[in-house]
């Protein structure tokens, strides 16, 4: 099992940032994959970023070049920069566990930007 706690959310004006960490605890080895989703009110929640263990990275299309995502061995970041109202969100911490394939969600952490 592995346990994800975020931190980091909050509220920010139009064009601000803002870090966001997920800190995996539990049994940790093998999380080949590390990653950030959100979901605004009455939306499906949708992918955000994402990095593997080699270090490779993937954006929406929405947050390319804004947002930049990072991790460590127990941790994932993801600093956000220039944000927008849109980007109101709860934003979730997901890892994708090898070889088990198992994946793990935190609880989730609110960012709001106001305009």
């Amino acid at each position: 099992q592995v346990q994800l706690v975020e931190s980091g959310g909050g509220l920010v004006q139009f064009g601000g940032s803002l870090r966001l960490s997920c800190a995996a605890s539990g049994s940790i080895s093998g999380l080949e994959l590390m990653g950030w989703y959100r979901q605004a009110p009455r939306r499906q929640r949708e992918f955000v970023a994402e990095i593997t263990s080699g270090g490779n990275t993937n954006y929406a299309e929405s947050v390319k070049g804004r947002f930049t995502i990072s991790r460590d061995s127990n941790a994932v970041y993801l600093e956000m920069n220039s944000l927008k109202p849109e980007d109101t969100a709860v934003y979730y911490c997901h890892v994708l566990q090898q070889p088990s394939w198992l994946d793990y969600w935190g609880q989730g952490t609110q960012v709001t930007v106001s305009s």
